[in-house]
């Protein structure tokens, strides 16, 4: 039986989170990692490793591009790091020139595996890594705002005292300032939210501005991605066909195309093998395509070549 091996480049705070995450979840045979700085990967590798004893599990070393041949998973988590009241978009001309050679370098040695991707502006990276690879659409995606909506249902469950797992609601559009809550969709055991309209408004900024929080706080974001991705590619690798918020092509999702955006998608080993179309408000609709404007003139501003 073939080997699983998952890749991630960037062995900053989220690759390396995310790394450990996956390792301690046994999520794939071989796990190898990353970085510009190479002695930072095998710094890391070698702490891991020396975790073993306890864990059991696969294989993690510290490697080169070359290593992408065999992987079923690569997830790019290099990048510039956010700053302190820097919002995500102000990340993007920093982080497109890095996505750039790292792609390239990719594209050298894989040409069948996923590519998974966390750098954020997490949507333009996604739409433009897809570009640059010319890949199928289904292999390229995006961390979307999966751990959005995560938050929305734990905050959600915080407000109503229930377990978050059971809480059903969706973040969609940008990660990032434009994204939106699709409240009109939100449920408990398929039961409307009885929720008042200024808590809501309350739950829905602390969601947006989570991240922004954790930063001013602490530096960065970490743990909570590392469990988003991990989810991502464990839907991948056991074949799911598990309905997740991630980043992906949309193609006259109401009215909306050519652009990436977090939307609720079926996903498996191909990758995403179907989006689905939630049954929006008009409201939500009008704040989705006001979200995918902003990104597509985003996109329009700098030089994303085919």
């Amino acid at each position: 039986m073939k080997k699983t091996r998952i890749v991630v480049i960037g062995a900053g705070a989220v690759g390396s989170t995310t790394a450990y995450t996956l390792l301690l979840r046994n999520r794939a045979d071989e796990l190898v990692l990353i970085d510009a700085n190479h002695q930072k990967a095998v710094g890391d590798a070698l702490d891991m490793n020396h975790g073993m004893p306890f864990i059991g599990g696969g294989k993690l070393w510290a490697g080169t591009y070359e290593d992408c041949k065999e992987a079923d998973i690569i997830v790019i988590a290099a990048g510039a790091a956010q700053k302190e009241g820097e919002s995500r978009i102000d990340l993007l001309k920093r982080n497109v020139s890095i996505l750039d050679d790292i792609v390239s370098e990719v594209l050298k040695h894989n040409e069948h595996g996923i590519l998974l991707i966390a750098s954020n502006p997490v949507d333009i990276m996604s739409y433009f890594t897809w570009k640059k690879s010319d890949w199928p659409v289904q292999r390229v995606i995006g961390s979307g705002t999966l751990l959005d909506s995560a938050r929305f249902r734990y905050l959600i469950g915080k407000h109503l005292n229930i377990d978050p797992r059971s809480v059903h609601a969706h973040i969609v559009g940008e990660h990032g300032d434009s994204e939106l809550p699709v409240w009109s969709l939100a449920n408990v055991a398929g039961t409307e939210l009885d929720i008042a309209e200024e808590a809501k408004a309350d739950i829905f900024a602390n969601t947006r501005d989570a991240a922004y929080q954790i930063i001013s706080a602490k530096g960065a974001t970490y743990y909570a991605i590392a469990l988003a991705l991990d989810r991502i590619c464990t839907a991948i690798l056991r074949d799911e066909g598990a309905v997740l918020n991630v980043s992906t092509l949309l193609d006259d999702y109401h009215g909306i195309s050519d652009v990436f955006l977090g939307v609720p998608c079926i996903v498996d080993r191909q990758g995403v093998r179907e989006v689905l179309k939630l049954d929006l408000s008009a409201e939500e609709k009008e704040l989705l395509q006001r979200s995918a404007d902003k990104l597509k003139g985003l996109i329009g501003s700098i030089a994303i070549e085919d």
